[in-house]
């Protein structure tokens, strides 16, 4: 079992690999500031669907991903 420090430093490194330095730090400050309950947001926040979909979804965003950049 990894301890709390590693787990945050795998957290921010992960956060900083997908949005960069400053959006990472932005979404850490908003985290902060606002009262935001995480599992809620797992809950309401995310589409409910199959993983075939979910995964068919993911490739698809991918795809659009690659095209565009």
């Amino acid at each position: 079992m990894r301890t709390d420090a590693e787990i945050r430093l795998a957290g921010m490194s992960a956060l900083i690999d997908v949005l960069g330095l400053v959006e990472a730090e932005r979404f850490i400050a908003a985290v902060s500031r606002d009262r935001f309950d995480y599992t809620e947001w797992r809950r309401q926040g995310l589409p409910r669907m199959g993983l075939d979909e979910l995964a068919k979804s993911a490739n698809v965003l991918s795809k659009q991903l690659d095209q565009a950049g």
